[in-house]
């Protein structure tokens, strides 16, 4: 049993005996004694008062004798006005220890059967160029969600709707074939995500050329700036040949088909490269050109029932006016669908293919609203967890010099962020003088996963809710609140682990209860014993960044112990395989809380 439940059940008992009150075990309120009193743990009184009916003081001081006397967790107590700040004995401690050493997934709920099932949507790429450092945050956030609430009890499917259709789309493909030459990845020795952003670009620069030389022209035809550049980007050739691409391709044109499969297939290719280098997966992916009819189809379905209306020019529109929001297009005069088309089409298709409980959106701010009103639409069309769906929000990575643009060609890459990431991590610890007697193979894989390590700390520390600037080289660093940190301290527990074996220093499967210990070995015990409350809290608040401080926070107090005891020379064998015991299972802490963020520990640094 946990120590906060032991108490609970021994607090509960005192106010009964001393009271002659019960108290449901729910209102009492223990929580973690503040650093600056002497204590584990704290019994809030005030709420106890009206049962007691005496002062505060007094009350605690009566607690505190009760269960000093009748519970052997407490060894003694404080009283700072209406706190009781409780000491807990070392044994309690120890015996703490050896639950969580007995326990290989500590902390973590396996799901079963009968366990709710989440569906998560994370990634949602287009296929006219390659991922940025904004969907790497994407993706990382969302599978470390995935595994978070996974870890809670609940069976997840991790989801991705490809956005593989639309004008963006036919820029791409119009310029490959105006200025491609049958370029292909294998003859460009380009992945293929990479070769299609490349024309996207392409089409860009071409455009606005034409653009600027029809704005001339219409300017000396005596029309304004502002009134020449709207009729150009409306009449030049480029767009207007995109947009003819676009209609054939709504009418199934086998050559234009044909073309998109071709392009789209390269794309895949090379977003599954970059999947594979960031670790995630999808357990199933939706694709934009399925769902769009099946969304048509389930706006006509609500026209139908009366759930939304057509305004004179054929359009469909939801109206949510009465929800103190606006009116919300659904089809286009011309039948068309937009983004809330899809989004519904999709819902359909997932939920004729899942028994979902909840739906998890793991979506960047700026589509807020867009959620909002997807929300109240799937509840009006009969979807069961339409009203409770999640729009995991996240804030936008930001770079020194601004924002990114795929137009232009200015995205931070996401395939060249990697790369990078790995490179300076093998330099970083070729330099500090970390590879010790590996050969080449293990150096590079070490650097792969510091260098990756790097990255997804750093993106998932942040508070997802907040914009952040992106910094390479403070990411890497070996000290502070780092990944590398992080990762060098667990890579020091197994090398100690190890010298123990080759020394034939046991790893005991349980320690006596009666070994004295330091304060500092208690507040890392209590440090490890708070694993499980976080990752419910992480859960619970869909917060993988809580994960991510907690494992800072745990190797930062372990390198405390570490500098100031001995573990392999302790003299006294008790607390030597006391600390030995400790030491694993920081580093088995540090593993699942870790693991569940996606990030890899190194067994050598």
């Amino acid at each position: 049993m946990k120590i906060e439940e032991i108490l609970s059940t021994a607090a509960a008992q005192a106010i009964k005996s001393l009271y002659q009150q019960d108290i449901p075990q729910g209102q009492l309120q223990i929580q973690k004694t503040k650093k600056e009193f002497e204590g584990h743990l704290t019994l809030v009184i005030f709420p106890l008062l009206r049962i007691s009916r005496k002062k505060p003081e007094v009350t605690a001081q009566e607690i505190g004798d009760w269960l000093v006397a009748n519970c052997p967790a407490v060894e003694r107590f404080n009283v700072v006005k209406g706190f009781l700040n409780l000491i807990i004995s070392p044994d309690c401690w120890v015996g703490l220890l050896n639950d969580i050493h007995a326990d290989n997934r500590y902390g973590l709920t396996t799901p079963n059967a009968q366990s709710p099932l989440v569906m998560i949507e994370y990634s949602s790429p287009n296929t006219n160029k390659p991922l940025h450092l904004g969907h790497v945050r994407n993706n990382l956030l969302g599978f470390a969600l995935a595994n978070i609430v996974e870890a809670n009890g609940n069976r997840v499917v991790k989801t991705n709707i490809v956005n593989d259709r639309g004008i963006h789309i036919c820029k791409s493909m119009l310029a490959w074939l105006k200025y491609g030459n049958g370029e292909t990845p294998e003859s460009s020795g380009k992945k293929g995500d990479h070769l299609i952003g490349d024309y996207y670009v392409a089409f860009d620069k071409h455009y606005r050329e034409q653009v600027a030389e029809l704005s001339q022209q219409y300017e000396s035809e005596g029309l304004t700036p502002d009134e020449a550049k709207a009729k150009a980007e409306k009449e030049a050739p480029l767009m207007k040949e995109a947009h003819a691409m676009l209609v054939k391709w709504e009418q199934n044109d086998p050559e234009v088909r044909a073309l998109w499969k071709k392009m789209n297939s390269w794309v895949y290719a090379g977003f599954d490269e970059t999947y594979k280098a960031l670790g995630v997966n999808f357990d199933k992916i939706y694709y934009e050109s399925d769902t769009y009819l099946e969304g048509k189809e389930k706006v006509l379905e609500g026209l139908e029932k009366g759930i939304f209306y057509r305004r004179d020019d054929g359009s469909v529109w939801a109206n949510l006016t009465d929800k103190g929001l606006d009116e919300k297009l659904l089809l286009r005069a011309d039948g068309t669908s937009v983004y809330m088309t899809q989004d519904i089409g999709t819902a359909k298709l997932r939920f004729q293919d899942y028994p979902i409980d909840k739906m998890i959106y793991v979506v960047g701010n700026e589509q807020n609203y867009h959620f909002q009103v997807l929300s109240i639409l799937l509840d009006e069309l009969g979807f069961e967890w339409g009203k409770s769906l999640v729009h995991f929000s996240y804030g936008m990575v930001e770079l020194p010099n601004g924002k990114m643009k795929s137009r232009e060609g200015t995205v931070v890459d996401a395939d060249d962020l990697i790369a990078e990431m790995v490179r300076q991590a093998r330099q970083t610890i070729d330099e500090l003088g970390k590879f010790e007697d590996m050969d080449e193979a293990e150096k590079n894989e070490v650097a792969r996963i510091v260098g990756m390590g790097a990255l997804k700390y750093f993106l998932l520390k942040v508070d997802a809710r907040k914009n952040m600037l992106f910094n390479p080289a403070e990411s890497i660093d070996f000290n502070g609140n780092t990944g590398p940190f992080i990762q060098y301290t667990y890579a020091r527990i197994r090398s100690v682990l190890r010298k123990a074996q080759e020394s034939d220093i046991p790893l005991p499967e349980a320690l006596p209860t009666h070994i004295a210990l330091s304060t500092k070995e208690e507040e890392i015990v209590q440090h490890i014993a708070e694993f499980p409350a976080v990752v419910r809290q992480a859960g619970t608040d869909y917060s993988p960044s809580a994960i991510a401080n907690y494992c800072y926070d745990l190797v930062k107090e372990y390198n405390q112990f570490y500098h100031d005891f001995s573990i392999l020379r302790e003299a006294d064998k008790e607390k030597q395989q006391f600390r030995l015991v400790l030491s694993a299972n920081v580093a088995k802490v540090v593993r699942l809380g870790m693991g569940l963020l996606g990030i890899e520990m190194p067994e050598r640094m």
